[in-house]
């Protein structure tokens, strides 16, 4: 069990700083948010895999997505998040000013 923790502390913090690498613009989260990117695109990119591919019945449902789908659901992720960052900036962040 601890072994398993290990690995998808690792396997999302390898994703989720090579999906950060990958999308351009500011990403203000730390390591934590990183490895939390990570963690989801994993399952996000395993679920991707799992109805594009297929998989045995005896594997379960649960499909281990490897690095690349890992990356692949990570960056998925972060652009979900970035757009939901920025319509929620843009409704509350811009200031209107007056030209005289």
């Amino acid at each position: 069990m601890l072994g398993l923790i290990v690995t998808l502390i690792i396997v999302g913090l390898i994703a989720g700083a090579i999906a950060r690498l990958l999308i351009p613009g500011r990403q203000p989260i730390g390591i934590g948010g990183t490895i939390l990117v990570g963690i989801i695109g994993s399952f996000v990119g395993g679920f991707l895999g799992y109805l594009i591919f297929g998989h045995d019945k005896s594997d379960g449902w649960f499909q281990p997505a490897g690095l690349l789908g890992s990356i692949i659901g990570a960056v998925i992720v972060l652009l979900i998040w970035q757009h939901h960052e920025n319509s929620r900036r843009g409704m509350f962040g811009r200031r209107r000013s007056v030209r005289i």
